[in-house]
């Protein structure tokens, strides 16, 4: 039995995932366009992308709305597939990042980190982009949907549902994020159950897209068994290829190991999953690496206050400066034991798909 498509509105991915956006450059047009080629949704993540670009200091709103309208351009000219672009609620460049991905002609905007109540006001006259917030929770999704509807007539084209295993930064409190209440499998029915109404009463489908710890072709046919229509996974597509971070970075992935996992506090103020580092070590021991702010890239981040810069820190970790930084990775890491194409890891999951169909029972 192989997967079946992904149908968002009027877009078909050929495959059921989405490949996470993971910021501050990991995935890029190298990435996204692979993904897209092997048939599934690639995501450019937007936070922090005009990092490496000569003009950041001078003008840092340029710096990175050339950028992600370059990275866009560039998956485009790699794959006639679907590209989507991943940015952060938080983001202090909210806007020019949504607005510039529907300039360019994103197929998806998916956006998390915060609650996306007024993404649909971006959208011009005949802009195609479908528009996926991340949520946590029925309540979430409930209320996006009745705030949309009231406010843009519009109805999410999709959710994507992001349990406590992600990598990176997580919306949960930190008592929640080993809670069995918080399973994802548990969290995927109650926001199927809770946009069920609005499918029956609008006469349309919200397809429930299951996000954080899913590593395994088995993963995503148990998430379409309990209601969801698609997975999102991320972790998985670092340590290929065709990823855009440095090889240093994937490395870190193959070599992490249970006890290198571990949940921070994030400068932005919220937890984090990412693997121990000498720089985590030190901040946890009190150490404060005093910055300038330059970027001013998340609202929330008081650098008066924050022990070091996140930007800073996942930016070196990109270009394989670990000492400098650290990778932000999600539960399932240590299971990763090799680099390999996009390609290869697609027909992998193909293959533990089709092998973990329950035996059909004679007659």
């Amino acid at each position: 039995m192989k997967m079946p498509e992904l149908h968002i509105a009027d877009l078909v991915a050929k495959i059921p995932v989405i490949q996470g956006g993971m910021g501050v450059g990991i995935s890029l047009s190298g990435l996204a366009s692979a993904v897209a080629n092997e048939g599934g949704i690639g995501v450019i993540a937007a936070a922090m992308i005009g990092t490496d670009e000569p003009g950041l200091a001078k003008n840092p709103e340029k710096a990175h709305t050339d950028a992600l309208a370059r990275e866009i351009r560039t998956a485009r000219e790699k794959t006639n597939g679907l590209i989507g672009v991943n940015i952060m609620v938080a983001l202090s460049n909210f806007a020019d990042m949504v607005k510039t991905s529907i300039k360019e002609g994103a197929d998806v905007i998916i956006s998390g980190a915060g609650l996306p109540l007024d993404l649909p006001k971006y959208l011009s006259d005949g802009a195609k982009t479908r528009l996926i917030p991340i949520v946590s929770s029925g309540r979430a999704a409930t209320i996006l949907c009745k705030k949309w509807l009231k406010k843009f007539d519009y109805i999410p084209d999709a959710f994507v549902v992001e349990g406590p295993k992600a990598g990176g930064h997580l919306g949960f409190k930190p008592e929640q994020i080993d809670d069995p209440a918080f399973r994802l499998e548990n969290l995927v029915q109650e926001v199927v159950a809770a946009v069920k109404p609005f499918e029956e009463k609008h006469g349309c489908r919200i397809p429930i897209i299951a996000a954080g710890g899913v590593f395994s072709g088995a993963d995503i046919r148990k998430m379409l068994s309990i209601g969801a229509s698609g997975v999102q996974m991320g972790t998985r597509f670092v340590a290929t290829d065709e990823c855009d971070a440095d090889i240093k970075f994937k490395e870190a992935y193959v070599n992490a190991t249970e006890d290198d996992i571990e949940i921070i506090k994030s400068p932005v103020g919220l937890p984090g999953r990412a693997i121990r580092s000498e720089m985590i070590t030190a901040c946890k021991n009190g150490e404060r690496k005093p910055f300038k702010c330059v970027f001013h890239c998340v609202k929330t981040c008081d650098p008066e206050k924050s022990p070091y810069c996140i930007a800073r820190a996942l930016a070196n970790a990109k270009r394989g400066k670990l000492k400098h930084g650290f990778a932000f990775a999600g539960a399932n890491v240590p299971r990763i034991d090799k680099i390999i194409p996009v390609r290869e890891l697609v027909q992998t999951l193909k293959e533990e798909f089709a092998q973990s169909a329950p035996a059909l029972q004679p007659a």
